[in-house]
């Protein structure tokens, strides 16, 4: 008993038998979308079905009927256009089109025309009907196809997501061809990189309007950007392969005074139809020797017992073991400023969650809850910046933008614990004085706790796009003249600056 072949086994009788899930399969847009082409795909079986050679007569007949410019065809006509087709293979055809609802025969006029279904068809094998020109006439029918259906606002999500897969495949192919940096591989791809560029630039205008057309559905828009930065990150390339092409180019080598590169004997090479016969009868023939004159020899000779040479040690086992000597490895450590300001943003946090929780039980107790109290925890944004010299103040300062930011959160080190800590900040249009020693005037703000919602999403503020925060120093205090230069000072005209930006200056 022989065994089933391997495909016979899993033949289903529908669709979703192919899944673990039956459900799965009408939930996705495509198999849905086929699932209500049923009549379509039969035809398309019925036409494709059966031996190789059938299946080009059958789709050769196909198309030579959808090509003919009248509507109806008598059975005349049919015998004179297949008149070279034998009659029993033209009947087949004939009947099987009839089959699959493809060709109509009307009994009452006695011709035949195509049905509604076989216009569907052709559209979908037109392109087959051109002869094979270039690797690129795939990118080319897409562009073709998108554009032509934005003219007439009959795009779908399905042509630029077929699109978009084309572009990745050719940027793709194009950024292993530049990787390589074989020059065949370069020259070969040159080409079809040119037709894709300007393919590209060509359908440049109607991506555009695609863009910034109004779609009721929001996916064609989503699809049409994607294109658009696919399509720029194929033009981005360009500079890239001219340079991949000019280092090719440096790496050519010119045999001799010939005029022939080492790249005019790998295309020759690539074109020889047998490279074997190129050995000709070499292997065959014996080794011969060189003969060299006795003068030579002796000349040769003598230079290598002249030639200094190292003596040769023998074999040396290994030094005697010895203890590492002791050192010191200087790295680069942070300022004091930057884990000063973490374990305070920390300090705080156990603080805010004990005024939290006072306020939680203050409520539970019926205490009505004040609205215009701050978050617990709010601090003012000096208490974070001010203290010690104003240098010191002026490095917290520029370290509070890092406080949430989402890029140095991946940091590893103080740098990202300070953009991981539960805060944020902000800071008002006008400036509060300070009472610190360094400092004279520093712009008003808060720091506080991140705040989440009821979903457990944090709460960003407001966003602030006044000016940018200020921190004043205070001016130096003027020394006293003593003695008779403090007279001399007093008569002169003084020339100290009056404004305290000057002084600052």
């Amino acid at each position: 008993m022989t065994e089933a072949p391997q495909t016979e086994q899993h033949e289903s009788t529908s669709f979703e038998g192919y899944f673990r899930d039956a459900d799965f399969a009408p939930a996705q847009p495509l198999a849905w979308a086929l699932s209500q082409r049923q009549e379509l795909l039969e035809a398309l079986r019925g036409l494709f079905n059966g031996p190789q050679a059938m299946v080009q007569l059958r789709l050769w007949c196909f198309m030579e009927l959808a090509a003919q410019p009248q509507a109806r065809l008598s059975r005349d006509d049919v015998n004179r256009l297949f008149h070279a087709v034998l009659p029993d293979a033209l009947e087949t055809v004939l009947k099987r089109l009839r089959d699959i609802n493809l060709l109509v025969w009307d009994a009452t006029p006695q011709d035949y025309h195509l049905s509604p279904l076989a216009q569907q068809v052709h559209g979908l094998l037109a392109p087959m009907t051109t002869p094979p020109a270039a690797e690129y006439d795939d990118m080319a029918a897409l562009l073709s196809q998108v554009a032509g259906a934005q003219q007439l606002g009959l795009v779908s999500t399905n042509q630029l997501k077929h699109l978009h897969a084309q572009l990745a495949r050719l940027h793709d192919e194009f950024s292993d061809a530049i990787a390589s940096g074989s020059e065949s591989r370069l020259r070969v791809a040159q080409p079809r990189f040119d037709r894709a560029l300007e393919l590209v630039d060509r359908a440049g205008q109607a991506l555009t309007a695609l863009i910034r057309a109004e779609h009721e559905d929001p996916r064609l828009e989503r699809e049409a950007r994607a294109i658009g930065q696919e399509q720029a990150r194929l033009l981005s390339m360009a500079s890239q392969f001219t340079r991949a092409l000019q280092q090719a180019d440096r790496q050519r080598v010119t045999l001799g005074s010939t005029g022939l590169t080492t790249s005019d004997v790998r295309a020759w090479l690539q074109r020889h139809p047998a490279l074997w016969e190129i050995m000709g009868e070499a292997l065959a023939v014996p080794v011969r020797p060189v003969m060299v004159s006795q003068h030579d020899l002796v000349d040769v000779a003598e230079g290598e017992f002249e030639r200094d040479r190292p003596v040769s040690q023998g074999l040396a086992g290994l030094p005697p073991p010895a203890e590492a000597a002791h050192g010191t490895l200087d790295t680069l450590s942070l300022p004091p400023e930057l884990g000063n300001l973490i374990s305070l943003l920390d300090r705080w946090s156990e603080m805010a969650t004990e005024e939290a929780a006072q306020r939680a039980a203050a409520q539970a107790a019926g205490e009505a809850p004040n609205p215009d109290a701050p978050a617990p925890g709010t601090r003012p944004l000096s208490d974070a910046i001010l203290g010690g010299r104003f240098a010191q103040a002026a490095y917290r300062m520029q370290l509070m933008p890092l406080v949430g930011d989402a890029q140095a959160q991946t940091l590893k080190g103080l740098t990202g614990d300070l953009a991981r800590a539960p805060w944020q900040w902000q800071f008002k249009a006008q400036h509060i004085s300070a009472a610190d020693e360094a400092v004279a005037l520093v712009s008003d703000g808060f720091v506080q706790p991140i705040q989440f919602d009821a979903q457990g999403h944090p709460i960003p503020l407001p966003a602030d796009d006044r000016e940018p925060i200020v921190l004043m120093p205070r001016p130096a205090p003027e020394a006293k003249p003593k003695g008779r230069a403090k007279s001399a000072k007093a008569t002169a005209p003084s020339s100290a600056p009056q404004n305290p930006n000057e002084a600052q200056a």
